[in-house]
């Protein structure tokens, strides 16, 4: 499957092309912890996060598991499970994925610094619902949540995100 986000805020799938929010701080091949960059390259989808409480879980070739309400993602370079999900409170700084206000009612995980993670190079990279008026994300791509939800039931094993670096001079 061949998903491209491009740094003006397009997601190109089967032909298809959407509109996405990407990071604050727009596109980079650098990518640092708590820089609101989206970070460049190719990063495989590797599983789904949904609110079981909001929505069905999505249908999609990729595994699913549902959030709870105690389920976060470290996001503290000098931690051991930086870059890993954890469970709350935790001992160090943690984003919190059971949220209020719908942004992860579907979350696809990428395999963004995660095999292993590089303390500082950039945590919690997803695939998620965008904000109203597709507001900038901390770093990661979202998407309305029909086009996420239609993307997600063409995904199959093997499906990457291919984000591309803003062009030299742009």
């Amino acid at each position: 499957m061949d998903v491209v986000v491009f740094p003006d805020g397009r997601l190109v799938w089967q032909g298809r092309e959407m509109r996405c929010a990407l990071g604050r701080g727009g596109v980079t091949d650098r990518k640092r912890e708590g820089d609101g960059c989206t970070p460049a390259g190719t990063f495989p989808l590797r599983r789904v996060l949904h609110r079981a409480d909001r929505l069905e879980p999505p249908a999609t070739a990729l595994p699913v598991a549902a959030i709870a309400p105690d389920d976060g993602w470290c996001d503290d370079p000098a931690d051991p499970a930086y870059n890993r999900p954890v469970k709350l409170p935790y001992g160090a700084g943690a984003e919190r994925l059971w949220r209020e206000d719908g942004l992860y009612d579907v979350v696809v995980v990428l395999g963004h610094n995660d095999s292993p993670p590089t303390p500082g190079a950039g945590s919690a990279i997803f695939l998620h619902v965008a904000a109203p008026g597709y507001a900038p994300t901390e770093g990661c791509v979202a998407l309305a949540l029909a086009d996420l939800l239609a993307l997600l039931a063409g995904c199959g094993a093997g499906a990457s995100l291919r984000i591309e670096a803003p062009r030299a001079g742009r």
